[in-house]
Formats: structure tokens, sequence, C-alpha cells
């Protein structure tokens, strides 16, 4: 049964690990640590074009468009499905299916209850609890995408994948919401945002609607099968690993091209997790993926990976602890006062960056002792 322990244990002799994985894991990571923060105190310090562009980046799209933070969330979505192939396929040759079953259910459970608590759990009354959430969209997604693997063929997972996302499409399409149109898709004034409207309890992220709400884990569960689709990938033993990296950067590619293709006529829409925002999303996740594989372990240059390495062993620990450890308040008692007044304009963006450099500190810790908090 899998839990909340920790494992002391070396990830470098994992059997088949990849540990450009783990890199791109803590690569992702790295971007909820705080470097949304440091990117806002750019923009505010300086008005020169780079800071302005690195500013924009770091924030997400008020509804249609692409910007990279808008990457984060699938991305780990993505990871989470590349990752699954291999601990499945581990737990299938040991425990057998049944077992397997068993610690997927239990494994969604515990997110899906860990994503409960991040928001606040009962703290605010039963009408106050954020039901979906990003730990609960990931526990829903790896659920949807796990329960594929273990009893559908690969043919029919590709045809899963097809239809939840031309399924989707169909309904915000041609579905028509009440006193409203078919195929609109503006901020609540489609398909999406009414269901949660009106069959989602509790706490809604934006008022009477959620970007994680019920009707889009249907395309976020596409998200997680297009990782699993690359994983299967790269246990293949009948291809060289050059093989391996150009069919990911050029997947990549071309999922990207068709997302936006698809964006002429259904948005690319973060908050909707839009078919086409699918596409987008799992073609530069895919990009990246061959990009770290070629580096980290085709190339075996792994010494500038470390830090990612070390924050990717141990991401959901790293995700709690922001809502456990006053890193903003640490910041302050280390770097605050004359110090950051030192830095001028620049104030602001020194306490952000130390925030981060706090949670990289922190993996370091975890990492040198070989402490894996696993799910």
């Amino acid at each position: 049964m899998p839990h909340i322990s920790p494992v002391v244990s070396s990830p470098s002799t994992a059997t088949q690990r990849l540990v450009s994985l783990d890199a791109l894991r803590g690569f992702d990571m790295l971007w909820l640590l705080g470097m949304e923060e440091l990117g806002a105190a750019i923009g505010k310090a300086s008005s020169a074009p780079w800071a302005q562009h690195l500013s924009t980046q770091l924030t997400h799209v008020t509804w249609a468009g692409f910007r990279f933070l808008d990457l984060v969330f699938p991305l780990f979505v993505f990871i989470a499905g590349v990752s699954s192939v291999f601990s499945l396929e581990k737990s299938l040759a040991t425990h057998g299916r049944a077992a397997t079953l068993r610690k997927l259910v239990v494994r969604t459970l515990i997110l899906y209850v860990l994503g409960l608590w991040c928001y606040g759990g009962i703290s605010k009354g039963i009408d106050g609890i954020r039901w979906m959430g990003v730990l609960q969209r990931i526990a829903l997604a790896g659920l949807g995408g796990g329960l594929a693997y273990l009893y559908l063929g690969r043919r029919a997972r590709w045809v899963l994948c097809a239809g939840l996302l031309a399924g989707y499409w169909a309904l915000m399409t041609f579905v028509p919401v009440p006193g409203g149109v078919a195929g609109d898709f503006a901020e609540g004034k489609n398909l999406a945002n009414w269901i949660d409207a009106k069959f989602l309890p509790g706490f809604k992220w934006n008022g009477d609607h959620d970007p994680e709400g019920l009707l889009s884990t249907l395309p976020a569960i596409a998200t997680g099968l297009l990782g699993i689709f690359a994983g299967e990938w790269l246990r293949r033993a009948d291809r060289a690993a050059m093989v391996k990296v150009m069919g990911l950067l050029g997947s990549g590619v071309v999922l990207v091209a068709a997302g936006w293709l698809w964006h002429l006529q259904f948005p690319v829409i973060k908050n909707l997790w839009t078919s086409s925002f699918v596409l987008v999303a799992g073609g530069y996740s895919c990009f990246l993926l061959g990009v770290f594989y070629w580096l980290v372990d085709v190339a075996g240059l792994r010494r500038w990976a470390a830090p990612f390495v070390w924050i990717g062993m141990n991401p959901i620990t790293l995700y709690l602890s922001h809502y456990v450890v006053a890193y903003h308040k640490t910041a302050e008692h280390l770097a605050g006062g004359p110090v950051a007044a030192a830095f001028g304009p620049w104030a602001e963006s020194w306490l952000a960056l130390i925030v981060v450099l706090l949670g990289i500190f922190f993996a370091w810790f975890l990492y040198s002792r070989r402490l894996f908090l696993r799910v």
C-alpha cells in the first residue's frame, strides 16, 4: 500500500531510473518555489525590455493564449504520466494487477486529500472546501491514465486520448449553455463554467467556476495519457537513444503546431484546459523531455542538472512545504532590513530570490540525506 514515508535510498541505484525525468520534474517544480513572485518583482524593478518580457512570461494569461508559466501545471501532469509507465510496470511485474490497482487508488486518495488540505480543508466549513484544485487534478488525471494503462491496450489508449480531446471539443462547441449560445468560450459563458456553477459544491477559485473544474478534468486525463505515450516510447528496447530523442523532439513540434492550428477554432485556454491547450502544452512538454533526456541520460551531462534532481526527487514535499514553512518571513529574517534596502528598487527581487534559494536548499538537504518522501 502506498503511503507517505521517508525512503532512505540512493536514487542512482533505482532500476532503469531516468535521471532526466527527475531533472525535468525538478525544473518544472522550481517555478512553483517562488519564481512567479521573482518575475513579478523584476518587472516592478526595471522597465528594461528583458525584465518586462521575463515578468510577462512568469504570469498567467488572463484567458486565451499561452505563456511560459501556463506550461508548469500541465508539464507536471505530463511528467506524472511518463513516470507512471515505469512505476506501474514495476508494480505489475512484482505484485500483479490487483495489488497495482489498489496502490493506484490509494495514491489517488492520498493526493486528493492532500489537495483538500492545501486549500484549508474544512477550516472554512463544508461550503468552504475546494473540492477541485491542483493536487486533486493531478490525482484524478493520474487515476484516469493509470486505469487506462492497466486495462486498455496501446491502441485503445490512443483512441481514448483522441476521444477525450474530440469529445470535449464537441461538448464545448455544440452544446449550448442555458441562456447562452453554443460555442461561446468566454469566461462564465461556456459549458465547463456552467457545469461548475451548477454542480460543483464548495469554494470555487473564480467565483462560481474553477480552473480545475469538473468537465475540464477529462482533457486533463488526456494530458496524462500523452505522458504515458512518451514513457512507453522511452521504455522501448528496440529503439536507439538518439532515435528516442528525435522522436520526442519531432512529436513535440507536431503537437504544438496542431494545437495552435486548433486554436483558430477552439482557443488555447488554460482555465478551461481546452483540447488545443492539451496539444500545445503536451508538445512543449514532449520537446522538453527530449532535450533533458538527450543532455542528461544520452550525453551524460548531469552536473548542471543536479539542483533540478534535488528538487525532482521530492516535488510533493516541496510543494506542501510552502503551505507549512514561512519562507517569506524566513527570507526577511535572513536578508531583509538594511541588507534588502541596499538593493534599492531591486529589494523585492532580492527577497524573492532568497525564497527560491531556500526552497532549493531544503531540496538539497533532503537529497543529501537520502530522504525521499513519496506518495
